[in-house]
């Protein structure tokens, strides 16, 4: 088999059989959410804040990320999947209910009404082309990195670069007890890649045309 096929049909069968981590049944209230932001906008709530573990990068925008996604990932963190200290507190707070609401308000927060996105993303120079293929990025993520197939997955254009990087590091990180991310298809790919390559990658990603964007609130502002 092609050696850019092979690790494509392992993403679409993963894409296809892995479920989402929200409880079935939790419905999200958006109203109910905007109560319990508090503890979100001290980080996600200010343009360009940075976090400083493992590294410093800017923190990431989630203001128009997937409802389903954002409910998943803290989750994660709940659960330990996800290792970082900081989220980890934070989702031991939180019910499943919260995780709910909170992911219902940030989906359409700051999103601009009729706005349209591309259907493809721009092109890529042909070294990064040619990295997207070896990692079968648009099978899960979509043509243009903002409409993935499955809500659960993340929404990644004009994510922040350096964000990005620390992310896919992580799921190559082992044997750490404060960093690292447990999934099996994202460890798999992220694996493939020098992180000199998962920079390049993040590059491109973050500079294509995306809803995800950082709202300040106006005690930030």
């Amino acid at each position: 088999m092609n050696k850019f096929l092979a690790p494509l049909a392992t993403l679409l069968v993963a894409c296809a059989t892995i479920l989402p981590t929200q409880a079935a049944g939790v419905q999200g209230d958006a109203k109910a959410g905007e109560k319990k932001i508090a503890m979100c906008i001290g980080c996600h709530g200010i343009q360009g804040y940075q976090a400083s573990f493992p590294e410093i990068y800017k923190v990431p925008k989630i203001s128009g990320q997937g409802a389903e996604y954002i409910a998943s990932a803290l989750s994660a963190y709940k659960k330990g999947d996800r290792k970082h200290p900081t989220m980890r507190g934070i989702g031991d707070n939180l019910t499943e209910q919260d995780m709910a609401d909170l992911a219902a308000y940030y989906e359409p927060h700051g999103k601009t009404e009729g706005a349209m996105l591309p259907a493809k993303a721009a092109d890529a120079s042909a070294k990064v082309a040619e990295l997207v293929k070896k990692g079968a990025c648009v099978s899960c993520h979509g043509d243009n990195f903002s409409k993935p197939i499955d809500s659960s997955y993340p929404k990644l254009a004009g994510q922040h670069a350096d964000y990005l990087l620390v992310a896919l590091k992580a799921y190559k990180t082992e044997n750490n007890a404060k960093v690292g991310r447990a999934n099996a298809v994202m460890g798999g790919v992220a694996k493939q890649f020098s992180n000199a390559e998962l920079k390049e990658l993040a590059s491109y990603i973050s500079g294509l045309p995306g809803e995800l964007k950082t709202v300040p609130q106006n005690k930030f502002r």
